[in-house]
């Protein structure tokens, strides 16, 4: 079983939620419906419906919630792109995915309210879904989602800040949405208690180590590949964990922390990028994804159906070796 025959196996799926992406997204406000499916056109790899579909597979129960499972993974997704258009005005990105990102096709705050009418929608969604414990979980983990990104703002050009904050930070960010997709997918699907506790920590150390290897191919992607350019982050501000632990390191550190500042020269980044390179911060990053995966493949010896176990197991993989 790999990748490929695990997404496969879903596309019927995955298919309807496109459809149910592509139709909640249209509006009579041309700008809206425009900008919102130019981030729909630009693709993703769909990896939070997934792991929401393979964990509402966990226990069958009637058709009618079988059918509230791909609602509820195209809510998800539908959260998770309001934030990136949201992030893209925050950092001022040009790309992302190898195209132009909303703010720069219809300026910031055109790009604002595309995803505020995306967190909208997703909410229209969740109402459909027939269970307040889902919406309960959703409510608080879009609070604590507002609240990553503003601390991540915050920390724009602080090295002062701690790796506990830096993990804080993604956690809210980034893993929580992750285990958001596999709890309530479960909880959909009627799982007890115990799967659905197990598979909300599954996608937390998932997520957790998501996010580190999406900072370690800031550096060392191909720009094509990932779809923004190398060292984004860093002229953003955004210090992300190898980049602080090279801050860390005598013989760079002083100089790290004097070339990234507002408003710095293209020149001085590269340079910093290539500072980052020569220091252990990277194979320090590597080694804490890796621990995370760990966790993440322990955890799921808990879940109860052999076929979910697995079919999230080659996720964890293709999240570890990924180049995207």
């Amino acid at each position: 079983m790999d990748f490929h025959s695990v997404y496969q196996s879903y596309r019927a799926q995955l298919d309807q939620v496109e459809f149910t992406l592509h139709d909640r997204a249209t509006s009579h406000q041309m700008v809206l419906a425009k900008a919102s499916n130019q981030l729909l056109d630009a693709g993703g790899k769909r990896l939070r419906p997934l792991f929401a579909l393979i964990c509402g597979t966990t226990h069958q129960v009637d058709r009618n919630t079988r059918d509230e499972v791909p609602k509820l993974a195209a809510a998800l997704e539908m959260i998770h792109m309001a934030t990136l258009v949201h992030d893209d005005v925050i950092d001022q990105a040009a790309v992302r995915r190898g195209r132009p990102t909303v703010r720069s096709e219809y300026g910031n705050l055109a790009a604002m309210y595309t995803g505020d009418f995306l967190f909208a929608r997703a909410i229209q969604l969740l109402a459909e879904v027939d269970n307040s414990d889902v919406h309960r979980e959703m409510s608080l983990g879009m609070v604590r989602l507002c609240q990553g990104e503003i601390e991540q703002i915050r920390d724009f050009y602080n090295w002062d800040q701690s790796i506990k904050t830096y993990l804080r930070r993604i956690e809210r960010k980034t893993a929580l949405l992750i285990a958001l997709s596999c709890a309530l997918g479960a909880r959909v699907s009627a799982a007890n208690a115990r799967d659905v506790s197990a598979l909300r920590l599954f996608g937390h150390y998932t997520g957790m180590a998501f996010q580190i290897i999406d900072d370690i191919l800031d550096f060392v992607g191909n720009e094509h590949v990932v779809g923004k350019p190398v060292g984004g982050d860093l002229r953003q501000g955004n210090l992300t964990l190898p980049a602080l632990v090279a801050a860390q390191q005598p013989s760079v550190g002083a100089r790290l922390r004097k070339l990234i500042h507002k408003d710095m020269e293209q020149s001085d980044a590269a340079e910093a990028v290539s500072m980052v390179l020569e220091t252990k911060g990277l194979p320090v990053a590597r080694t804490l994804a890796e621990r995370y995966l760990s966790k993440a493949l322990g955890v799921l010896e808990r879940v109860s159906d052999r076929r979910v176990r697995e079919e999230l197991a080659v996720l964890t993989r293709f999240v570890a070796d990924r180049s995207f």
